[in-house]
């Protein structure tokens, strides 16, 4: 089987707007929640999200370009811009159709079809938007990535909510396995934080109401009630060993292990004995030759929601065993909030910079769990951690029981 590597990173988050601001945000345990101020929510129940602060399209692309793409398509080539210049990949000497995109939104933007929605009810079908369809799709993503860059090889985009990103990155993987690609351009994006967003999740009682943005966000606290909207983006580059070293990339870690499962369950509750995700873990170190000793660190969907926390601890038990509490666990939802389809790209980069930096970050927020004999795993607390990080999994799971599971590890020859 061809060997996977991660020759480049981008990122567009709350707490930075590429993958050095991010990962220094990081370490200094940064939250970047605030009260939302894309639109007025004073008659919200929500009133604060995890927004992205400063972001400026037209410093990352031409104004033609930035024009015909929304907020999440701009976060992606965004992204994949700063992976892309990181990886040193240049196209005019690559075969463009062995390079491919695998680049998931959740749900598109909402923004486009609010906006004519509006049109529509108020002005009539006659003064829609002539975009508006290529504008909201959700594989617009992965579509405007694989046109900006020249990218001619597969171009997919794998829908499955919360675990979107993560989905992506292990399809990528498994394209490059399989002799499909060389290289693909793989992570999630979302930009959500509008009306729909908010309220639609408010709704399902999905969202803390609370508006002290340091409690607001806080997996496997006791005080936990639910959890924040952020958005951004997390692109990597993944290259088959080989045409990495044969064209002196720098390689940063190396995947070595994906599954996926679904919980056949309900439609937004992870089931209670947390074997889906649970098997989903299993069958990744399976996949990747390891067994539950080798894992140093776990980056958990931690959403911070009542039965994802308690769930997926149970599932980390299960696919732990004995070694359960030998592992650091936290979740970077504690100082990003969830970024839906873009959750998964931004958690396994951090799972790399573990790698590389030796650092596991805490859960801030994190004060008391309300069980200790259900909640008895080493999640990170008070501070971060340095260590020695050779093997990280990383866990997302999405609305519809959809479970996937990564592993990277320290790359040696």
């Amino acid at each position: 089987m061809r060997r996977v590597v991660v020759t480049g990173m981008g990122a567009i988050t709350p707490i930075g707007l590429n993958v050095d601001e991010f990962w220094k945000g990081v370490k200094e345990s940064k939250v970047g929640i605030g009260p939302i101020t894309q639109f007025d929510a004073s008659d919200h129940k929500v009133k604060i999200a995890a927004e992205v602060d400063g972001f400026v399209a037209k410093e990352y692309m031409d104004a033609k370009s930035a024009k015909r793409m929304e907020r999440f398509s701009q976060f992606a080539v965004a992204a994949a811009k700063e992976a892309i210049e990181q990886a040193g990949l240049d196209m005019e000497q690559e075969d463009p159709y062995r390079v491919g995109t695998a680049i998931g939104s959740g749900v598109g933007s909402l923004q486009a079809t609010e906006r004519n929605i509006k049109r529509l009810t108020e002005k009539g079908p006659g003064r829609m938007e002539p975009l508006v369809i290529p504008m909201m799709i959700s594989n617009m993503a992965s579509g405007n990535v694989s046109i900006y860059f020249g990218l001619k090889g597969k171009s997919i985009n794998v829908v499955t909510a919360c675990a979107t990103g993560t989905h992506n990155i292990g399809e990528a993987f498994r394209t490059i396995q399989y002799g499909d690609a060389d290289v693909m351009l793989a992570g999630g994006t979302e930009a959500s934080v509008t009306p729909i967003g908010i309220g639609g999740f408010a709704a399902l009682t999905a969202l803390n109401t609370t508006e002290d943005v340091t409690r607001a966000s806080i997996p496997f606290d006791k005080d936990r009630a639910g959890f924040v909207l952020g958005e951004g983006a997390g692109v990597v580059v993944l290259e088959e060993l080989e045409h990495a070293k044969a064209r002196g990339a720098k390689i940063l870690a190396e995947l070595v292990g994906y599954a996926a499962t679904s919980d056949a369950y309900h439609i937004t509750s992870p089931a209670e004995d947390g074997m889906g995700a649970a098997n989903a873990m299993i069958y990744a170190m399976r996949d990747a030759g390891i067994s539950p000793t080798d894992i140093d660190y776990i980056n958990a969907h931690g959403t911070s929601t009542h039965h994802n926390d308690l769930f997926e601890t149970r599932a980390i038990k299960i696919a732990m065993g004995d070694a359960q509490n030998d592992v650091l666990i936290s979740s970077t939802k504690s100082m990003v909030g969830h970024l839906l389809g873009a959750a998964g790209g931004v958690e396994f980069i951090t799972c790399v910079k573990s790698i590389e930096d030796g650092y596991v970050h805490e859960n801030v927020g994190l004060r008391e769990v309300e069980d200790e004999e259900e909640f008895s795993l080493n999640y990170v607390k008070d501070h971060g951690v340095s260590k020695d990080v050779n093997v990280c999994m990383s866990n997302s799971l999405g609305f519809g029981g959809h479970n996937a599971t990564l592993i990277v590890k320290k790359y040696t020859e």
